[in-house]
């Protein structure tokens, strides 16, 4: 039984990736009944919807002016624009200078987190009392 099993078992693995490697797959674009339900805006040159555009004016009007204003963030993650003319400021004679996001950096996981964190320094504290963490808490199952 065991020669048997040590035998079959290579030629029935065979057979089946061949059958599965030889059937024909429909891609999405060829497919008129899915394409009439669900649409490729990006091939359509369909403007973005509501959330990406609520998400791009969130990161464009909160996010990055918290986060690039953090001189922890500028000195690590951004480098001197030296095409932009400083900004003189009406506090003191001092001009200041205006960064830019580094181009030839990867991303990392320890950026996100550094961005978030100055992000959370920059944002008010909610009240404490209206905190929906300290309400979870306080049940007798989840919390203490």
């Amino acid at each position: 039984m065991k020669q048997l099993i040590i035998k079959n078992t290579p030629i029935l693995s065979l057979l089946l990736l061949s059958a599965c490697g030889t059937t024909p797959t429909v891609a999405p674009s060829q497919n008129k009944a899915l394409n009439s339900i669900s649409s490729s805006n990006a091939q359509n040159g369909k403007q973005a919807g509501f959330m990406q555009n609520s998400l791009d004016s969130w990161t464009q009007d909160e996010w990055t002016p918290k986060v690039e204003a953090n001189p922890e963030i500028q000195k690590k993650y951004m480098k001197v624009d030296e095409n932009a003319a400083p900004i003189k400021s009406e506090k003191s004679d001092k001009k200041e200078v205006v960064y830019k996001e580094r181009e030839d950096k990867a991303f990392t996981l320890q950026e996100l987190v550094d961005k978030t964190g100055a992000y959370l320094e920059a944002t008010p504290s909610k009240d404490e009392s209206k905190s929906n963490v300290k309400h979870m808490q306080s049940l007798p199952v989840i919390g203490k």
